[in-house]
């Protein structure tokens, strides 16, 4: 689960982490008056007003009209994502700023081309900045353990740091047992190149973070940038959160920092049949029962020749009106140009997802080819089944067929 980054610094302060005084605003109208009674009348002398969406790269995203994709133009200056104010009238500078985000996409090199919707808003104090740092936590699976990365290059995707100077990203790994020790906070510090009281503020703020990112139970926790300040200060100048979502039994406050409307519209409604599905970006859609079946189907489907276009394990226990709804919500998906379903009859029977699969096509109109392998408990009871509807199925019998009917469906 993903939340704003200014939900996140909301934590994070109740953690005792640093962060800047903030404050989210939902209209242009609130953003200049919260900018005068919240910052310029407190003695603000620069304020940033900074777009909230699930992404990243905001700072350098570009505002788009969302129905004619036309540049947003403030100030003779396209909008960004993120926009500092340190001169003229600040508060009215927050309502222009404010009145080109809402309401318009942000295009970023996380979200592509689509952009997001911005919604709301964050104002937030100036900061004098003397370096800017990268910092995150997060699971290693791999190891069982919990990673902190931090890099003195900060600012920029870390991605990218990786690729070209891999040797600038200092790790340490957290023996569950033990914990996070304080000569590992120091070897942090000294691999970024501090020393003297900036190595003593910077292992307090690590510490924080650490601890937060244990209390809350998260599975990533990004702060970059990670600023100093010219006074020796380490402040989370950005927060980016992800929750565990098996932890979230202990954390019932939750649910009220969910934002739906930042979510795929077909992974909330999957949501509402406890169905495991996930968006991608392929042509071909998928459903198959159990998660170790779905990534061979994907694989195979990849073979073929197409590209998946989700990521739906419906389970081993799925009746007919689940695999309808699965089916349903599957082919709500405008990009899909052929489908393939893969069920094992193990716990499911397959004449159970084979009337689920005609009890979705009462309600939903298919125009792609629909490629069906089942295999197991049943498997000859489903094919005559779908072979008696008087419905066009291409039924398979071994995974190599499925992926030869799938190649000839998309004419490849």
């Amino acid at each position: 689960m993903n939340i704003h980054e200014y939900q996140a610094k909301e934590l994070l302060r109740t953690h005792g982490v640093p962060v800047l005084r903030s404050k989210a605003v939902f209209s242009s109208e609130e953003a200049g008056a919260v900018a005068y009674s919240d910052f310029v009348s407190q003695g603000s002398k620069a304020i940033v007003v900074k777009a909230q969406i699930h992404a990243g790269g905001r700072g350098k995203g570009t505002v788009h009209n969302p129905t004619t994709d036309e540049p947003v133009i403030v100030n003779d200056k396209q909008l960004r994502g993120v926009t500092v104010l340190h001169s003229g009238d600040l508060a009215d500078g927050a309502y222009q700023v404010a009145h080109g985000l809402l309401g318009n996409k942000l295009v970023t090199i996380q979200t592509g081309v689509k952009g997001k919707i911005v919604r709301r808003v964050l104002i937030e104090d100036g900061c004098n900045i003397a370096h800017e740092y990268y910092c995150s936590i997060l699971l290693d699976r791999g190891r069982g353990e919990n990673l902190i990365m931090v890099s003195s290059e900060g600012g920029v995707e870390i991605e990218k740091v990786a690729e070209e100077t891999p040797e600038k990203i200092i790790k340490v790994h957290v023996n569950p047992a033990s914990g996070f020790m304080p000569f590992q906070a120091r070897e942090l510090a000294f691999g970024l190149g501090l020393s003297g009281a900036a190595v003593k503020n910077f292992v307090a703020f690590i510490t924080k973070l650490y601890a937060a990112y244990e209390s809350m139970d998260c599975s990533m926790l990004e702060v970059n940038p990670l600023v100093s300040t010219v006074d020796g200060d380490f402040i989370a100048l950005d927060a980016k959160v992800n929750f565990d979502d098996n932890a979230e039994f202990r954390h019932p406050h939750w649910a009220a920092l969910r934002d739906i409307e930042e979510e795929d519209p077909l992974e909330v409604e999957a949501g509402k049949y406890n169905l495991n599905y996930i968006k991608l970006d392929g042509n071909v859609g998928c459903m198959v029962n159990g998660a170790g079946l779905a990534m061979g189907t994907m694989d195979t489907i990849q073979l073929a020749g197409g590209k998946p276009a989700n990521f739906l394990d419906v389970g081993g226990g799925a009746n007919a009106e689940r695999i309808a709804n699965a089916f349903r919500i599957m082919m709500s998906d405008p990009t899909v140009e052929a489908v393939l379903i893969n069920i094992f009859g193990g716990i499911v029977r397959c004449d159970r997802v084979a009337n689920g699969i005609l009890q979705a096509l009462e309600q939903v109109a298919v125009n792609v080819p629909v490629i069906v392998r089942l295999d197991g408990t049943n498997a000859i009871e489903a094919g005559e089944i779908l072979t008696g509807s008087g419905l066009n199925f291409l039924v398979a019998q071994t995974l190599q067929d499925a992926s030869d009917r799938v190649t000839e469906a998309l004419g490849r």
